[in-house]
């Protein structure tokens, strides 16, 4: 089975063939991503109609570059699949209608596909996993704890109540006058700070529930900036690190109760297993302690590949492929959806990708 995926859900126009063999052992054979960061970082963030354009104007060269990594042509692949939603609504129509017309021009079945379930799939395709697994999932728009328990079948055990750690890390970023993307940038400034020099809450940390936080940290960090005018470059080091830890220690905290939820719902897996997952999964500090804390609990902890963790096609093609297995396609009627999670039983919450309970 062979899957050309399309991603055009947020900043990042990407096209991959992604093969799936008979044993359920995936292959990715192209994988084209082309980043919109110049356009945007005049603004400090993603403009949704500056994104939308930036993918009519892109995406069918970068469809016909994965074909030709691959070494294959429209005729060789067997299934087509486009992220569906969540997302900027501009853009996943773009990369959808492209995705519906290619099916309907070749004749081939197509799969409207849910992006957070392409990054929670992810590890399938890396790694080649077993259900049920643990995902955590960091990005700009989500920050959620997902037991993944079957293809389609996800239960939410916590999810942000406010921002997510991805906005967290970029308003930070833009309060201190860092450049964008501000994820990075926050990390390069924390390795040359002093973490001790300021203390800063740790949002939720204790409380049974395993929600999570950071609009309290934001604020303090702004707080801060504020009362330290005019910042000095040591001073931005400094609040970086901290801010930085302060995260650290939360999701330590965080995660490690959801590792013993993991344990009490799937007494009977001997090999428990953390996935981390979006684009905040790059930072090298945080996965540090992510894999410290799943090595202390007996988890076995998996991060895709860095261009795995940000947006990609491989990722939505994989998950045509997992889905082309045992579901049929999908019609061509079928609508974007900015909001769509995972788990759709979940009550809506702020952060959990729904409006509320009918949406």
């Amino acid at each position: 089975m062979r899957v050309l995926g399309i991603e055009t859900s947020c900043d990042e126009t990407a096209a991959a063939i992604v093969e799936r063999d008979e044993l359920g052992y995936g292959t990715i054979l192209s994988n084209v991503v082309l980043s919109q960061i110049e356009e945007h970082a005049p603004y400090g963030g993603v403009v949704p109609e500056i994104a939308a354009r930036a993918h009519v104007e892109v995406l069918d060269r970068l469809i016909g570059q994965a074909l030709h990594e691959a070494h294959l042509t429209l005729n060789d692949v067997d299934a087509i699949a486009a992220t569906a939603g969540p997302g900027l609504v501009g853009g996943l129509i773009v990369g959808l209608m492209t995705g519906k017309a290619i099916a309907l021009a070749s004749q081939k079945p197509f799969y409207a596909i849910n992006h957070l379930e392409g990054h929670a799939l992810t590890p399938r395709l890396t790694d080649n996993i077993e259900f049920p697994y643990l995902l955590l999932l960091v990005s700009g728009g989500h920050t959620q704890m997902v037991l993944v328990k079957g293809l389609g079948d996800y239960e939410r055990l916590g999810t942000t109540i406010d921002d997510a750690l991805g906005e967290a890390f970029d308003k930070t970023a833009k309060m201190l006058g860092l450049a964008y993307p501000g994820g990075p940038e926050v990390e390069k400034a924390a390795m040359l700070g002093d973490s001790t020099r300021f203390s800063l809450p740790r949002p939720l940390k204790g409380e049974e529930r395993l929600d999570f936080s950071f609009s309290g940290l934001k604020t303090a960090v702004r707080q801060l900036a504020t009362s330290l005018e005019p910042l000095s470059q040591t001073d931005v080091n400094d609040i970086c690190a901290a801010f930085q830890t302060a995260v650290a220690d939360t999701l330590d905290d965080r995660v490690a109760r959801s590792l013993m939820r993991f344990r009490e719902t799937f007494p009977v897996v001997d090999h428990p297993v953390l996935v981390v997952a979006g684009g905040v999964a790059a930072n090298k500090v945080l996965r540090s302690v992510l894999q410290q804390l799943c090595d202390k609990n007996g988890f076995r902890f998996i991060a895709p590949p860095m261009a795995l963790c940000t947006d990609n096609a491989a990722m939505i093609a994989w998950a045509g492929a997992e889905r082309a297995n045992q579901t049929p396609p999908d019609s061509l009627n079928i609508a974007p959806r900015s909001r769509w999670p995972l788990d759709m039983y979940s009550a809506p919450l702020i952060g959990a990708g729904r409006r509320g309970a009918k949406a």
